[in-house]
């Protein structure tokens, strides 16, 4: 038998690194704090898992050096992972965005092949174990919240990060790294809802339009999406928002003051919105401005955007002035507000932050500081967009240094 690998963390790089370890000889024990493994890879994809992107590149990715990441996107790259998992069995179904999920299109599938693949391969599988504390003396000792204890060769730190509370992410794998001698970036919310100021949320809490997002910070333009937004009670959301918010979320991080503006109608500009309505109203004279907004955006946006401007709703279209039809077709082509914070780690994604790559080996995942010791997944300074570049990376990671790691 090879070397005695610890793996701390049963998520999705944690179960790749011991599954590839033991592939590789080595005796592994995987330790998981909660009842099972896998708990946050069901709840992927909407409960789908959208396990990869075949668009992956390195623009998908952040944090104080991206460059990192590309020797383990090259090692395990897309195509090899959806090699692997065609032969754990799970058939690729691609979308036109490029994201790849299991054609049965449950995340509960990618999980089952993995449990049996671990326990196929006699990987060592201990749940409700807590890790308090790791140390090395000759060799590593790895000490429960329980009492117990266990040593070994090499330990593969995949505890994850902040992000999720629920599936086990306390961020406790930070201050392990953290006793071992690493330091830890700032960490903040990676993909998650954003809170804006403003009064008028609880009247278009659940109004959904296809849409462009922008932040802005000291009046430019530094991260836009487009797609399906949704303004709620608290702000706003949905897959553009989500794949904007770290942008945001670093500034607010910094105490700067950040905005976002929104286009309710994208597909024209302000000027050309402008001649349009002047059309618009000019052939409904007799209707209110209320009712001469019906059809061109939710029937539920039309008051507070008039309130928002100051608009008497009973005024008839006939009746308005063009400084007023300016006014709309502005707001409409891009709607200011001031963001105040986001949903917190509880609706994140994916953590922001982690452990300073700089201090470990992009080629292996060994720590530069501790040998024998290897990071993988979320808990380093890496996070991908939404669309599987975070689950790519947990791949990725984990293939790298339970490869490494089993090396004698």
């Amino acid at each position: 038998m090879g070397n005695r690998i610890i793996v701390v963390g049963g998520g999705a790089a944690g179960m790749m690194a011991a599954i590839v370890a033991k592939r590789n000889g080595s005796d592994v024990i995987l330790l998981e704090r909660n009842d099972r493994v896998g708990k946050k890879l069901l709840t992927t994809g909407n409960g789908r898992c959208n396990y990869t992107n075949l668009y992956t590149s390195l623009n998908n990715y952040h944090g104080e050096d991206t460059s990192f990441i590309e020797d383990a996107l090259c090692e395990f790259n897309v195509n090899k992972t959806i090699e692997f998992f065609e032969k754990l069995g799970i058939t690729p179904a691609t979308e036109d965005n490029g994201k790849v999920y299991p054609l049965s299109f449950q995340a509960s599938s990618m999980l089952d092949v993995l449990r049996y693949e671990l326990e196929y391969q006699g990987v060592q599988l201990i749940t409700d174990a807590y890790v308090v504390d790791i140390y090395k003396k000759k060799k590593f000792i790895v000490k429960l919240k329980d009492g117990r204890d266990f040593s070994c060769d090499k330990i593969i730190l995949a505890t994850g990060g902040m992000a999720m509370p629920v599936s086990g992410s306390d961020g406790n794998g930070y201050s392990l790294a953290k006793k071992l001698g690493h330091t830890i970036t700032d960490i903040f919310p990676g993909l998650v809802q954003l809170k804006l100021e403003g009064n008028i949320f609880k009247q278009v809490n659940g109004v959904k339009f296809v849409g462009t997002a922008g932040i802005y910070h000291k009046g430019k333009l530094i991260a836009k999406d487009r797609g399906d937004i949704l303004f709620t009670d608290y702000g706003i959301s949905g897959p553009p928002i989500l794949q904007i918010s770290r942008r945001a979320n670093e500034l607010l991080n910094k105490n700067e003051t950040v905005e976002i503006k929104v286009s309710i109608i994208d597909t024209k500009s302000a000027e050309e919105l402008k001649v349009y309505l002047i059309k618009r109203f000019n052939n409904m004279p007799i209707k209110t401005i209320e009712e001469a907004l019906i059809g061109l955006i939710n029937k539920r946006l039309i008051l507070p955007v008039l309130k928002e401007l100051n608009i008497d709703k009973k005024n008839t279209a006939g009746n308005i002035d063009e400084k007023d039809i300016i006014k709309i077709a502005n707001l409409l082509t891009s709607w200011s507000f001031k963001i105040t914070g986001n949903k917190g780690w509880g609706q994140a994604q994916v953590t922001a932050g982690g452990v300073n790559t700089n201090e470990v080996n992009s080629k292996t995942m060994e720590s530069k500081i501790v040998e024998g010791l290897y990071l993988v997944g979320e808990i380093l300074d890496v996070d991908g967009d939404c669309g599987g570049f975070n689950l790519q990376w947990a791949w990725s990671s984990g293939y790298v240094a339970g490869i490494n790691a089993a090396k004698s």
